[in-house]
């Protein structure tokens, strides 16, 4: 049997570093062997279990590089991974939004050098969304397309990350962008035919639900996927860092994962 998978986590405080620490702590693909978190967190020095093997909450990065990091903190901290990985060839998985232009050009010029994946969602059923999302647009490129997104209370951008992937993706479907035919919130006025709209819902404790509407005359297909449980985001992250650091350099994303599991 080959060795555990060396593996850092990232914002390993944070909502998600919490949960990708308890999923990995009985997965014996992987051993953590870091645990990153920002400078001035209360955790710092504990351990990331309750045992003594578990490693320390740290701000800096090891000096036994890992195989693989997977980061969920905010734009400094990847910016930081970013710097990281590339200087020493370690695979890494991203879930971090929110980033800017230039730090989304960092991500892309990363890639050159290092096996990376980066996205706004891990969700494996939400990949299989925007894949059956994509052959519908293209199949009916004429249908109007809005995409309404469900949230908690307390997530800060609208609409969100995997909404605009969504919508992305199908505009790429259509040889279009969301530039040309994107249209955010509910503008008045009529509305092109074809056109990619987004509806925003906040409240209460929605862990995420995004729903793909295409819309045309006297009927309408409807794509949706429900999520119930936030670690089936850490779940798909684990799963896409277990493939990634066998990849070659390159930019990745979890259809390219679906794709190696059924052989396409």
């Amino acid at each position: 049997m080959s060795r555990p998978l060396r593996l850092a986590v990232n914002g390993a405080t944070g909502r998600m570093g919490r949960v990708l620490l308890e999923l990995l702590r009985d997965d014996a693909r992987f051993e953590v062997t870091s645990a990153l978190t920002g400078l001035g967190m209360p955790q710092l020095g504990e351990r990331a279990w309750h045992d003594r093997a578990a490693p320390c909450f740290q701000v800096e990065w090891p000096q036994d590089r890992p195989d693989v990091v997977i980061d969920f903190s905010g734009p400094g901290g990847l910016a930081s991974a970013l710097d990281y990985c590339t200087a020493h060839g370690t695979a890494l998985v991203s879930g971090t939004t929110g980033i800017d232009a230039a730090l989304k050009a960092r991500v892309a010029q990363a890639a050159s050098r290092i096996p990376l994946m980066h996205a706004s969602n891990f969700s494996l059923g939400v990949a299989v969304l925007t894949r059956l999302l994509r052959e519908a647009a293209a199949a009916l490129p004429q249908w109007d397309l809005e995409i309404i997104e469900a949230h908690h209370q307390r997530k800060t951008d609208a609409p969100s990350g995997t909404a605009l992937s969504l919508g992305e993706a199908a505009a790429a479907a259509r040889n279009t962008t969301l530039a040309q035919d994107g249209v955010a919130g509910s503008r008045e006025g009529p509305r092109r035919a074809g056109s990619i709209g987004f509806a925003v819902v906040r409240g209460g404790d929605i862990v995420g639900e995004h729903t793909a509407m295409l819309i045309g005359a006297g009927e309408r297909v409807e794509l949706a996927h429900r999520a119930t449980d936030r670690s089936i985001f850490a779940r798909g992250a684990i799963e896409a860092a277990h493939w990634l650091h066998d990849q070659p350099p390159g930019a990745y994303d979890l259809e390219a994962l679906l794709a190696a599991r059924l052989g396409a």
